[in-house]
This record gives C-alpha cells, sequence and structure tokens, in this order.
C-alpha cells in the first residue's frame, strides 16, 4: 500500500514526532508507515485522514499484487 502522509504533513508543516502525538503512536510507527514497511490498522488510517481533513483514500492507496 502506498501513501502521501509526508506529502500531507508538509502541507501542514508537521513532523513525524507531531503527527504520531496527534494520533497516539511512536515517532517509529509513523516512519515506518511512510516507507510502506508497515500497514496502519483501519483506526490508525481514520485518526490519520481525520488530522489531516481528508478521505482515507487520499492518504492511503491499495496496490494489489499480481498473482
Amino acid at each position: 500500500m502506498k501513501n502521501k502522509i509526508k506529502v500531507f504533513r508538509a502541507m501542514h508543516d508537521m513532523t513525524q514526532e507531531d503527527l504520531a502525538r496527534e494520533v497516539g503512536v511512536t515517532r517509529q510507527t509513523i516512519l515506518a508507515i511512510e516507507k510502506g514497511k508497515y500497514d496502519p490498522s483501519l483506526e490508525l488510517a481514520f485518526k490519520m485522514a481525520r488530522r489531516f481533513h481528508v478521505t482515507i483514500e487520499e492518504i492511503f492507496v491499495f496496490e494489489e499484487s499480481s498473482p
């Protein structure tokens, strides 16, 4: 799954630490999500979307893998 978290953080002048604090996770979690090494829970994805006043689909893009 790809994401645009870094773009939205930049648009809101936020650090990874700022976002992590606001959504209740560690900075390392935000880093791992941004790098595509970790997919957030649905609850966390909603928290991030609400924080940026956008839909989940505007932040996260699901890419199906080939069989």
